[in-house]
């Protein structure tokens, strides 16, 4: 039996055993499958995974005409983390100039909408420049971020001080007036981005604050795409399943908390969203056979279930990716080329 070299979620190396690594995409499948309730891959798409892990290359890549469109977030943050000294507007420039982007997003380094709102009016002219002097699509990112609206930062009590004392209600009705507000501000600046030129808006980090922030997001879809029936509204969620953090919010009366991507993706599409993101966690205890056998899994029914553009959130620890800035080549490129290939994706 041979080695295969691969890592843990966490990037460190490992070498594994041919039947270590068939072990851990086996079991990577079957932990889904039960926590989801969904399909486990099957046996041909098991070997698939194995085939791609055991080759001795250190990049992978699909056959050529089967590549899939890109889309992104946080690009100027990425850039700012990897002390590039360039302004927002040169950044996008870089990414597609030199990194052959096929779309740009812009967003302010804060990446909320809350304090976005209150200085949209320059960003505005930022976007305007951006497309002057770029070809690719240009999206405008931001996230709902709803602990903003709470104490110290916001006006209502922080669910997290009371939910310790046993305040159930209070903590409900302090993430119930969240949302409004929070709904507000999305549309808000949403609507003055587009008006100027943006070619998308993109929801990010959605359900980071639990079913609140889910919501929030929804309404605010529900609302952008009544008064802009042809605007693009890409939505990226936080986690794999939605925490139920108030419990009891629905959205066309179905129950948030809890729902996995397959289920995301069908109220995503209610609500009016374009392009929809779902998220899978990496373990990083696991390897990543493990780890992409797992998210592959839930991507898959989210796929067959979607009647909306897919876009998998891939890096930074969610989608298989290990828990780094930069994913190490050798796991981002095995990780995409498994996910096209078995999911089907319209992008990533």
């Amino acid at each position: 039996m041979g080695k295969i070299h691969t890592r843990y979620g966490d990037g460190s190396p490992v070498e594994l055993e041919e039947s270590e690594v068939m072990r851990d995409l086996e079991n990577g499948t079957q932990d889904a499958a039960e926590r989801g309730n969904v399909p486990a891959l099957s046996k041909e798409e098991i070997q698939h995974l194995f085939d791609i892990f055991s080759s001795p290359y250190r990049f992978v890549g699909v056959e050529p005409g089967k590549e899939i469109v890109l889309s992104y977030d946080g690009t100027p943050i990425k850039l700012s983390r990897t002390q590039v000294n360039v302004d927002r507007l040169q950044c996008l420039q870089i990414y597609e100039k030199l990194l052959g982007a096929d779309t740009l997003e812009m967003g302010y380094l804060d990446y909320s909408f809350k304090p976005i709102k209150s200085m949209v009016t320059y960003e505005q002219p930022l976007i305007e420049q951006i497309l002057s002097v770029t070809t690719a699509p240009v999206f405008y990112g931001a996230m709902p971020n709803l602990p903003l609206y709470t104490q110290p930062d916001g006006p209502f009590p922080n669910p997290a001080e009371l939910l310790p004392q046993g305040k159930i209600e209070e903590a409900r009705a302090s993430y119930e007036e969240s949302v409004e507000h929070a709904v507000r501000d999305i549309v808000y600046v949403s609507s003055a981005l587009y008006e100027c030129g943006a070619d998308a808006i993109i929801l990010d980090t959605v359900g980071a604050a639990g079913d609140a922030d889910y919501l929030a997001s929804l309404k605010a879809t529900e609302v952008l795409k009544e008064k802009y029936p042809q605007m693009c509204v890409e939505l990226g969620m936080a986690g794999e399943f939605v925490l139920g953090m108030h419990g009891e919010m629905t959205y066309n009366g179905e129950l948030l908390a809890g729902m996995y991507p397959h289920e995301q993706v069908k109220v995503a599409e209610k609500a009016g969203v374009t392009i929809f993101g779902p998220v899978v966690n990496t373990n990083t205890n696991e390897s990543s056979p493990w780890n992409v056998s797992r998210a592959i899994t839930y991507m898959k029914a989210c796929c067959e279930v979607a009647n909306i553009p897919v876009h998998v959130n891939m890096g930074m620890g969610v989608g298989a990716m290990t828990v780094h800035d930069h994913p190490p080549l050798d796991m981002a490129s095995r990780a995409s080329k498994a996910m096209v290939e078995i999911c089907r994706l319209d992008g990533l």
